[in-house]
C-alpha cells in the first residue's frame, strides 16, 4: 500500500505568541526539518498542509493550503488526504520534535489493516499520529461542512484500528515520541529532553 506522509503545519501558534511553532530550532534545527526526518524512510511520498508556503519552502516538499481553511485540525487532515497521491496518508503534527522513525514505520505497516490507525496512550488517541485511508475523506467532509470539528466524532462511520500503547513504548516512551510543543513551557521541556535524548 502506497502511503504518504502529510505534516500538518496549519495551525496559528497562538499559545506561542504567533511565532511558527514548526520553526523553533531544537537540537541544532527546526521542529519542522526533525518531523521530515522521522518521516521520510517510513512513507512513500511527502507533503505539508499549510496556508503559509513560503515558511517552508526551505523544506522542498509539495505544498497544499486547506481545502476548508479555519477548520482547524480535521480539515487539516481532509486537506492532506484528498491531496496524498497513495491510498492513506499518515498525518503528523509539524510540532513533534521526537517522532520515532521506527513508530512512524509501525503506523504506516498497518495501514492497509483499516481506514484509521491509529496509536492509543491511556485513554487518548493520537490522531495527529495517525494513518487515514481515502475512505475517511466523504466522512470528514460531512462534518467539516457541518461544522463539527472533534476529531474522533467521524470514526463511527469507518474501520478503525488501534495500535497498544505496549507497541509503541518498545521504541520511545509514548508521553515523548508525541509530545507537542504548543507553549513555552512545553519548549523549555523539549529543549531538555533533545540534550537528554542526544
Amino acid at each position: 500500500m502506497k502511503v504518504t506522509g502529510v505534516i500538518q503545519a496549519g495551525g496559528q501558534s497562538t499559545r506561542m505568541g504567533g511565532r511558527p511553532k514548526a520553526l523553533i530550532e531544537l537540537g541544532g534545527r527546526p521542529i519542522i526539518e526533525r518531523v521530515v526526518a522521522a518521516l521520510a524512510p517510513a512513507v512513500d511520498a511527502m507533503l505539508v498542509v499549510t496556508n503559509t508556503p513560503e515558511l517552508y519552502a526551505f523544506l522542498e516538499l509539495p505544498m497544499i493550503a486547506d481545502v476548508y481553511p479555519d477548520h482547524g485540525s480535521l480539515g487539516g487532515i481532509y486537506s492532506g488526504l484528498k491531496a496524498a497521491a497513495g491510498q492513506a496518508a499518515l498525518t503528523v503534527a509539524c510540532d513533534m520534535p521526537f517522532l520515532h522513525p521506527e513508530i512512524v514505520k509501525l503506523v504506516a505497516s498497518r495501514a492497509g489493516e483499516g481506514d484509521v490507525v491509529i496509536p492509543r496512550v491511556g485513554t487518548r488517541l493520537e490522531t495527529m499520529h495517525a494513518a487515514y485511508g481515502k475512505a475517511c475523506l466523504s466522512p470528514i467532509a460531512e462534518r467539516l461542512v457541518a461544522g463539527q470539528l472533534k476529531i474522533v466524532d467521524f470514526f463511527a462511520r469507518v474501520r478503525v484500528v488501534e495500535i497498544a500503547e505496549a507497541d509503541v513504548a518498545r521504541f520511545r516512551d509514548p508521553r515523548v515520541a508525541f509530545m507537542n510543543v504548543n507553549t513555552p513551557d512545553e519548549l523549555e521541556r523539549a529543549r531538555a529532553l533533545a540534550t537528554e535524548l542526544g
